[in-house]
């Protein structure tokens, strides 16, 4: 068997009996890059070696073909599953981020799945690869946004934890002190 490429990046594989499979540019499932983790998060995120793993190996999906995505969609399934097994960062064990790691699991073994079926079709791999991209990116998102909530709330020196004070409650006060005659007052 011998591999070969031209400028045009289609790959040819020859095999010994002759035969020939050509995967064109056409069969490329090339996706638009998805969000990235902030630097925050992933200073957080660095000893995380399982998202750091599945990260790594997310960068195949952005420009594949329809036979790798199936061809590695088992192990994908496998390393998202691990991730979620292996959650090292409490922050992420709320339920809203964990449900979108769910998600994200559910979709990669619906691709392990369709691997196992001869009449799946180019676009529908292509349409559940975009999906794992958009859902991973949407995990990445999520990420972020509880890193950058957390650099504001220390930012503002609040603890958005403790109920704010109900607002009536407060322009009384205002106003009884204002009533209150001022002890620096002098009588004449």
């Amino acid at each position: 068997m011998s591999f070969s490429c031209n400028k045009n990046n289609k790959v040819e594989e020859v095999i010994a009996n002759g035969d020939t499979l050509v995967v064109e540019d056409t069969d490329r499932i090339i996706n638009n890059t998805s969000e990235t983790l902030i630097p925050e998060a992933k200073q957080n995120l660095k000893d995380w070696k399982e998202y750091q793993k599945l990260d790594q190996f997310m960068l195949k999906y952005y420009n594949v073909s329809n036979l790798e995505a199936l061809n590695n969609a088992e192990e994908l399934s496998g390393l998202v599953k691990n991730m979620i097994d292996t959650i090292r960062v409490e922050k992420l064990t709320a339920l809203n981020v964990v449900a979108r790691f769910n998600v994200l699991h559910n979709e990669t073994l619906r691709l392990a799945d369709m691997a196992t079926i001869r009449s799946i079709s180019k676009e529908e791999v292509k349409e559940e690869v975009k999906k794992i991209i958009d859902l991973y990116s949407a995990v990445n998102s999520k990420i972020n946004t509880i890193y950058k909530a957390e650099d504001l709330q220390n930012s503002l020196e609040i603890d958005t934890e403790q109920p704010v004070e109900d607002l009536s409650v407060s322009k009384k006060k205002l106003e009884s002190k204002r009533k209150r005659p001022s002890s620096t007052i002098s009588r004449q």
